[in-house]
């Protein structure tokens, strides 16, 4: 299945390209020789690439990473031009060229600059160039930051509409149990099932030099698959990874396959691109109505509305629980909801004076998670 892939998008973790001086030259090389020889073979390479802050650290001689956002900006803008400059080297002594794309959440969250980034792509890959993506950290406010590239990745993976997504990291792939601290831990080589693979999986941690432990790949990788997208998890500490993940017989990492009823783009798109402004809690029936029958959700199940949000902004459905079970495209403000919660569709022009929607959030605008 893997050979057959086309298109193909690689994250390469922070974890993988910094040293305790800075950047692991040799191994983003050895990285990028794998890459180009993919290339060669008429596959289409997207690299997502942490290594920015790292960069900036060895350039300007620090020792110890950044607390301060605007520090971590400032070494980001100073090893941007670093890490590029190494990676356009490494790509030219296979006669590849590359391309620097730098996004924000904020970029993928406007479906007009979403659309406009996927025409850029599309673009650079007819004329053979490998994109390298990085998160644009000198100008991401924390509000609306990816968090980690691996997210990043996934929303790239999703874009691009990818054959496959392989995350590549310091860890062999997905284990039963934390490895650090079972040593009969176990490699699990397949999920079938991407949904609750988060919580399914405890093995979550922090790494020193990123922002990303395998629950946020995991993560990634769950949205990857809702948008029918394939993923390998795999260390990229070992030479010739991603040779052996396409080669015919090869077992390495873990693979989570893509779901078979993947999301249409533009809800994938509400489910995993914006940033929910507020939460709306609702009754057990109208929970049922929404998972179960595939209604639009009605003020009349509507019990609580938390945050202050406008039409049109993206929010979360809890269940009476506070669990989240969806997240859609409000037709009415906050302060609208609290004047119409509980109440049957026919009183909403009675007490609001108008009626612009029926519904709260309209089945189209919705996405059960």
């Amino acid at each position: 299945m893997l050979k057959r892939t086309r298109r193909v998008v690689v994250k390469v973790g922070s974890q993988i390209l910094s040293s305790s001086d800075g950047i692991e030259e040799n191994r983003l090389r050895g990285l990028a020789r794998e890459l180009a020889a993919l290339h060669t073979r008429n596959k289409e390479i997207v690299v997502v690439s942490s290594g920015a802050v790292a960069a900036g650290m060895s350039r300007l001689g620090r020792k110890h990473r950044p607390k301060s956002i605007p520090e971590k900006q400032a070494l980001a803008a100073v090893g941007q031009i670093k890490l590029m400059a190494l990676y356009e080297r490494a790509f030219a002594k296979f006669d590849k060229s590359v391309a620097q794309v730098l996004l924000t959440a904020d970029d993928l969250a406007s479906r007009q600059r979403y659309i406009n980034a996927k025409h850029t792509f599309q673009m650079l890959l007819a004329s053979s160039i490998i994109p390298i993506v990085n998160e644009n950290d000198t100008v991401a406010v924390e509000e609306m930051k990816f968090g980690d590239n691996d997210h990043l990745s996934a929303l790239v993976a999703t874009l691009l509409e990818a054959d496959l997504l392989v995350i590549l990291s310091d860890v062999e792939g997905v284990y039963d149990r934390d490895p650090r601290l079972h040593r009969d831990a176990e490699l699990i080589p397949l999920i079938a099932e991407a949904r609750g693979i988060r919580q399914a999986i405890g093995a979550g941690s922090m790494s020193p030099a990123g922002t990303g432990g395998i629950v946020t790949k995991l993560g990634a990788a769950a949205e990857a698959a809702a948008a029918g997208i394939p993923t390998v998890i795999a260390s990229g500490l070992k030479s010739g990874v991603l040779e052996k993940i396409f080669a015919a017989g090869e077992q390495i990492g873990s693979l989570i396959l893509a779901e078979q009823d993947r999301l249409p783009s533009r809800k994938h798109w509400i489910a995993y691109n914006l940033k929910p402004n507020g939460e709306l809690i609702v009754d057990q029936g109208a929970h049922d109505a929404v998972v179960q029958k595939g209604k639009s959700l009605l003020p009349s199940g509507l019990r609580e509305v938390r945050g202050a949000f406008g039409v049109g902004e993206c929010v979360r459905c809890l269940d009476p629980a506070g669990k989240e079970f969806a997240r859609g495209l409000v037709n009415y403000s906050a302060q609208e909801l609290n004047r119409i919660r509980g109440l049957h569709t026919s009183r909403i022009e009675k007490v609001l004076g108008y009626k612009a929607y029926e519904e709260i959030i309209h089945r189209d605008d919705l996405v059960i998670l």
